[in-house]
């Protein structure tokens, strides 16, 4: 099927979207829709990540969940919310943490579109979600598609950054050629966690200190 997602990552992926578990996804889809249930994001959104940073572009994978399920939140990134969207706690706290670890002003926006622009993948696990019903799309397949889009990151690039926070996607270590990868793993940012160890973490710092010693241009964490 002739799936729209960025031509880099379509040559990369393109085997997928004729499995038989990518053609359930869509079936899945199609039929909850019918149902009459409201899914985010709005389907033009779905790989909004992949179309936001091209593969041979992607520097840094940061590994979400599931969309926000609230209306208006979801837009294809992980931890990421429209402009006009309050930020939800997750997100403050790593604005938190990114003004203590870098000292950048805590944004007014919560969209982090700039940063994918910049070659960070902000890649959910599971593409989509039912409205006010969190993980209700974990068993549709698309756990199958995003630990392939991470495998294949692993395999065919070198000397990216994969931020796992949470136990969820840490889980997702196992995937990561750590010889060849820098995997920084901490607490998820959630007001549950975040002080066990995600606040103190400077992945931020830590991050653009690695691009930048193998040659790769730092994220400008800026929004």
């Amino acid at each position: 099927m002739n799936v729209q997602i960025e031509e880099g990552w379509k040559k990369v992926l393109g085997q997928e979207f004729t499995k038989p578990y990518f053609l359930q996804i869509v079936h899945f889809l199609k039929s909850e829709k019918n149902t009459g249930k409201i899914i985010y994001p709005p389907g033009s959104l779905i790989f909004n990540a992949f179309s936001m940073s091209p593969f041979e572009k992607t520097k840094l994978v940061l590994l979400g969940q599931d969309p926000y399920h609230g209306h208006g939140q979801a837009h294809g990134l992980s931890f990421s919310v429209p402009d006009g969207i309050r930020p939800p706690p997750s997100l403050q706290n790593i604005f938190k943490e990114l003004n203590t670890d870098t000292g950048m002003e805590i944004p007014n926006t919560g969209n982090l579109s700039p940063w994918a622009r910049q070659g960070s993948l902000l890649l959910n696990a599971y593409l989509t979600v039912e409205a006010k019903s969190p993980m209700s799309h974990s068993q549709s397949g698309w756990g199958i598609f995003t630990d392939t889009v991470i495998q294949k990151l692993s395999d065919l690039k070198r000397n990216l950054v994969f931020l796992l926070w949470g136990k969820f996607a840490q889980e997702k270590q196992a995937l990561i050629d750590e010889t060849k990868h820098l995997v920084l793993k901490a607490a998820h940012p959630s007001p549950f966690s975040a002080d066990k160890g995600f606040f103190g973490c400077r992945h931020f710092s830590k991050t653009n200190e690695y691009l930048m010693k193998n040659g790769i241009d730092p994220i400008d964490w800026k929004l």
